[in-house]
């Protein structure tokens, strides 16, 4: 049986450690904070030690809030821990160059890597339909593609890197559309439609998406408890901006969104809101108080 040491009992980890054992592999977790190891379920083992929840293991996944998370685990490290490890998985989304300096590191320690950042939400890791893009080596994806599928529908899109420039893409798609659904749902609002029967009469359509059907019910019914973080989309779409200016683009939607997001998160108690919680900055825009 292979042992996976899996890093990141958040709110995307937890669900997706718990579909990796579902599916009979051992996971050993380990978390910075180590409050939410002491609630996990029983069918997932912790230690409180990085280096002792590495020892042994096959595979390390690491699903921590940002790339310096990640570097700081790395750092922290004890080279002997890595012996075992055969491959390093980077599952959060980090920037591209974070993650061929990560897979440099490994590769000095004879450790395989790939980063294979998700999409999908709280809703697919729970189901265990996360959308995975991989970025690596095609023999390393196939080795370790049936981890991957306990947890979603892995894609290998291209050499190391290019797993977090196609969640980059995937996230400038997702802003962008967050803020079209909030202005669609606010003009209905105002002028008096059903928002059900729309988003049902849109339903198959071209404008139709996952975002249109489930954050603009969220913004009809102002409930905007945390799927995928206010916090998150920020730190995503600033990335996307970097990455942007290395290759010297000029991404004027991206742009416009990501001071939208800046601004919402001005307002701390924000932070943590689901991300489909571009519509209160709206509201906000249009002095609309409710």
């Amino acid at each position: 049986m292979q042992i996976i040491a899996f890093l990141g009992m958040g709110k995307m980890g937890q669900p997706m450690a718990y579909n990796l054992a579902s599916s009979g592999f051992k996971v050993r977790c380990w978390n910075r904070t180590t409050e939410k190891l002491h609630s996990l379920p029983s069918i997932l083992e912790y230690e409180h030690d990085i280096n002792t929840a590495l020892s042994g293991s096959d595979v390390v996944i690491s699903m921590l809030s940002d790339g310096a998370a990640t570097q700081n685990v790395m750092n922290s490290l004890d080279r002997n821990a890595l012996t075992s490890v055969k491959t390093w998985i980077e599952m959060a989304s980090i920037l591209p160059e974070e993650a061929t300096t990560q897979a440099t590191f490994f590769k000095k320690a004879d450790t395989e890597y790939l980063d294979a950042p998700v999409s999908g939400g709280t809703v697919a890791a729970n189901d265990g339909n996360l959308a995975i893009m991989v970025g690596g080596e095609e023999n390393v994806f196939l080795e370790i593609k049936k981890i991957l599928d306990a947890m979603g529908r892995p894609v290998l899109v291209g050499p190391t890197g290019a797993g977090q420039l196609a969640k980059l893409a995937n996230q400038a798609i997702v802003g962008i559309t967050i803020s079209a659904v909030a202005e669609a749902v606010l003009l209905l609002e105002r002028g008096g439609a059903n928002l059900d029967s729309v988003r049902n009469a849109l339903s198959g359509g071209f404008a139709d998406s996952a975002i249109l059907q489930q954050h603009g019910q969220r913004m009809s019914k102002r409930n905007f408890e945390s799927g995928g973080s206010v916090r998150t989309q920020l730190k995503d779409l600033q990335n996307i901006q970097k990455v942007a200016q290395i290759l010297g683009l000029r991404l004027p939607m991206v742009n416009k969104v990501t001071e939208r997001y800046s601004a919402l998160c001005a307002n701390s108690l924000n932070l943590e809101k689901d991300h489909s919680a571009l519509f209160l900055e709206l509201l906000d825009r249009n002095k609309i108080t409710e």
